[in-house]
């Protein structure tokens, strides 16, 4: 199959993807950073869900299954599977945009968790065989190596009801998982050996790279988000290249949790949304900040809804997603109502590994007028942007140090973004800002874990410090612990580490 041929074509894709691997591998985030990549392109996004959770949160503990009730579980369990999947794969075929079908584990999962000779009497018995579960099923197989395997100080099982593994059974699950599709003619292996953020763009890398998709530097391991202060007014459509727009609104919600930042977002298009809920804790010690990202159901979003802060503004945004010159590009058009200090603001947003200053400035957009790099700049972080208060006096005004919120009275330095700011008053958008931190390490070297709602438990995520998450799959400059990965035992020309 020659998938690079099929994205270029005019024929509609439909690419059936499966994210596999052990406990804590960052299948869930992974899921949320594909999905909204994948949307902002204009594709159409399903995911199938986990039938094995599904199933396992209804009361059945595998431990406590007799070896015949767990062969029978599992030839139960993936009945159930493909009966899903095939709901999924049908509605693919009959859209009418590229389609990308995100399994969160696939058919041959099954196998890691019996014997070889009970799985070949399960597929005899029900006529079934590998090449068509492995290799004919999915277009692509992505193992995501769990976090026991090569960043176990991040392994956790916190408020996960269906995990409950100590890192050696994490380690052997994992291991388990990436057997059972080895075979398969498209099998990439994404495993600990970079931080986390990394991690995650280093699988959104591999499955463009596979669909055929040109995606510039955005994806290079060595890329950082930055972020442009573009001067209004914008040029008609006509003038943009292809482009995606979505209505984006962002609430920031009450906290119990000291220093952290928990918002609910919903995107969509036409009237139809998706709906992401995000907490954002500081480390208590150094400042640096862990994420957790979880998809929410309408009706979950609404239940959160009333646990608004009431001292921030609802944040509403036109988000235009677009390509230029091979770069991937999202344009924030703040819009009322909000706080007076975001009226006109328009923030250009991309990933670029080039470090000359003036290369990057020329490789912008030429159709837009860029005023300056605000990359890390806390004045324009959407949590500050958000607030109500007046920045000069208020106490909740983040600056990115130590994970804390500053009143911007003070004469102290803050240390932002590589440039010393003393205390000086800052126009922002047409407003005076004093910003005044306290001497701030931006990028630092500590990190944590948080577990959330639902949510993937990796928790070694880490921002760059100022407190804003303004892009789609939490755009920041994260940073994991780097620590050698001992991968599964693979032949390398089964699996491709990317």
């Amino acid at each position: 199959m020659c998938l690079t041929k099929m994205a270029n074509s005019s024929q509609k894709i439909v690419y059936k993807l499966v994210l596999t691997g052990g406990p804590c591998g960052g299948k869930t985030t992974g899921q949320s950073r594909l999905s909204t990549f994948f949307e902002n392109l204009g594709w159409k996004v399903f995911r199938v869900p986990e039938t094995a959770t599904v199933l396992l949160s209804g009361g059945i503990k595998f431990v406590d299954l007799s070896p015949d009730e767990a062969m029978k579980f599992q030839e139960n369990l993936l009945k159930t599977m493909i009966q899903i999947e095939n709901t999924f794969f049908e509605l693919g075929r009959t859209c009418q945009r590229n389609c990308l079908i995100i399994c969160d584990r696939g058919a041959m999962d099954a196998s890691a968790f019996i014997s070889k000779e009970k799985w070949e009497a399960m597929l005899n018995a029900n006529n079934w065989n590998s090449v068509e579960l492995r290799d004919n099923r999915y277009n692509h197989i992505v193992h995501m190596v769990s976090a026991a395997n090569g960043a176990e100080d991040f392994y956790s099982t916190e408020e996960h009801a269906c995990r409950s593994e100590g890192v050696e059974l994490a380690r052997e699950l994992d291991y388990n998982a990436a057997a059972a599709w080895i075979g398969h003619p498209y099998f990439d292996v994404i495993d600990n050996s970079t931080d986390f953020d990394k991690k995650m763009n280093r699988l959104l890398a591999c499955v463009c790279q596979r669909v055929g998709l040109d995606t510039g530097d955005r994806l290079n391991v060595n890329s950082k988000k930055r972020k442009f202060l573009v001067k209004p007014p914008l040029l008609p459509d006509a003038e943009f290249p292809p482009f995606q727009d979505f209505d984006v609104v962002h609430n920031y919600l009450q906290s119990d949790v000291r220093k952290a930042q928990v918002r609910l977002r919903k995107r969509g298009q036409k009237g139809h949304w998706s709906y992401i809920h995000t907490v954002r804790k500081f480390h208590p010690t150094n400042g640096q900040s862990v994420e957790v990202r979880t998809q929410l159901t309408h009706r979950d979003y609404l239940n959160m809804l009333p646990q608004r802060d009431d001292a921030h503004f609802t944040i509403f945004k036109k988000r235009r997603c677009f390509i230029y010159n091979n770069q991937y590009y999202q344009l924030d058009i703040y819009r009322q109502p909000t706080h007076p200090r975001c009226r006109g603001l328009v923030l250009l947003e991309t990933y670029s590994g080039m470090y000359d200053q003036d290369a990057l400035l020329a490789s912008l957009p030429k159709f837009l007028t860029i005023e300056k790099e605000v990359t890390g700049d806390p004045a324009y972080s959407m949590y500050n942007l958000s607030l109500k208060e007046d920045w000069k006096t208020s106490t909740k005004y983040y600056s990115g140090s130590e994970g804390q919120t500053k009143c911007m009275n003070g004469h102290s330095t803050e240390k932002a973004n590589g440039h010393i700011r003393n205390g000086h008053t800052e126009k922002v958008n047409g407003h005076d800002a004093k910003a005044n931190g306290h001497g701030a390490k931006v990028i630092g070297h500590t990190y944590s874990k948080i577990s959330s709602i639902g949510g993937d438990r990796n928790g070694y995520h880490k921002e760059n410090g100022f407190g804003h998450i303004n892009g789609d799959v939490t755009d920041a400059d994260y940073n994991m612990k780097n620590t050698k990965a001992r991968s599964p035992k693979i032949h390398k020309k089964d699996a491709v580490k990317v």
